[in-house]
């Protein structure tokens, strides 16, 4: 009998090391690319790639691990430092368009693809938050391995448990009942968000914001917050950008225009 060898995982070298050191390494890299952008008009892989052993902690935000003696490990929210190199190498009319191709680029790869899901840049919208799930979906397997450090310090865990933390809210706007796994739960909402119009995410976003208020406890209005005549109203009125950048009904896009209806009413 012929065993399936699983394909081994690769994460940018760049990643792993002290504060200090990933920090220099990221940003060599950020300039490296805005150099090779410039030249190329593309995005090549890192020079150097370590191999993530299954088990292995990927830290994926700052200070999800306590160390008494700070030790080398893997730092993955830290590759945001590289929109910062590449946004000072990339002139300014240019820019934006070679964010979206180092966005295709970082989904064509599982290191970038599990970024863009745990800690997605904005805009949020539907369209952009499908294509970069269904980038994490293609990467599911072999993401299987390592263990993801997130919000609760010293939680070690599975990419199930990871996503389930992350988007458990959104997927269940999306596909209410949901289906037996994370995975497939995932998948149907990708596919829902990807053919889906303006009022298919209205109801997304409005279905969300239930639990993103019970969630927020420093909101003080929360019986209009809970209101659907009084959110379809601010929904509504909203400019089209700004709708879309919260069309994914992903809870970190909706907190923020929460906020600010609350302080609105509040100086009502």
């Amino acid at each position: 009998m012929t065993t399936v060898q699983s394909p081994v995982l690769e994460f940018p070298a760049m990643l792993h090391g002290s504060v200090g050191a990933v920090r220099r390494q990221v940003g060599a890299e950020g300039r490296r690319w805005a150099r090779e952008y410039l030249k190329t008009g593309g995005f090549t892989q890192p020079r150097r790639m370590l191999q993530v052993p299954s088990g292995e902690l990927l830290e994926m935000i700052s200070a999800a691990v306590f160390d008494v003696i700070p030790r080398p490990r893997w730092r993955i929210h830290m590759f945001v430092d590289v929109f910062m190199h590449l946004n000072e190498g990339v002139p300014e009319e240019e820019y934006p368009r070679a964010r979206e191709t180092f966005e295709s680029f970082c989904l064509s790869t599982p290191w970038g693809a599990l970024y863009h899901a745990v800690s997605p840049p904005p805009p949020q919208s539907a369209e952009r938050m499908a294509r970069r799930l269904a980038a994490l979906l293609r990467f599911w397997d072999v993401l299987q391995g390592p263990r993801y450090a997130y919000r609760e310090p010293d939680t070690h865990h599975t990419l199930d448990d990871l996503i389930a933390y992350i988007y458990g809210m959104t997927l269940e706007a999306w596909c209410p009942g949901g289906a037996a796994s994370v995975r497939e739960h995932l998948a149907l909402t990708v596919e829902r968000m990807a053919r889906a119009t303006r009022e298919d995410c209205m109801q997304a976003v409005l279905r969300v914001i239930p639990n993103v208020v019970r969630m927020n406890t420093d909101l003080k209005y929360r019986e209009e917050l809970n209101d659907l005549d009084f959110l379809r109203e601010r929904l509504d009125a909203l400019r089209p950008e700004d709708f879309e950048s919260l069309s994914s009904a992903y809870r970190f896009a909706v907190n923020g225009p929460l906020c600010a209806w609350d302080r609105a009413l509040g100086r009502q």
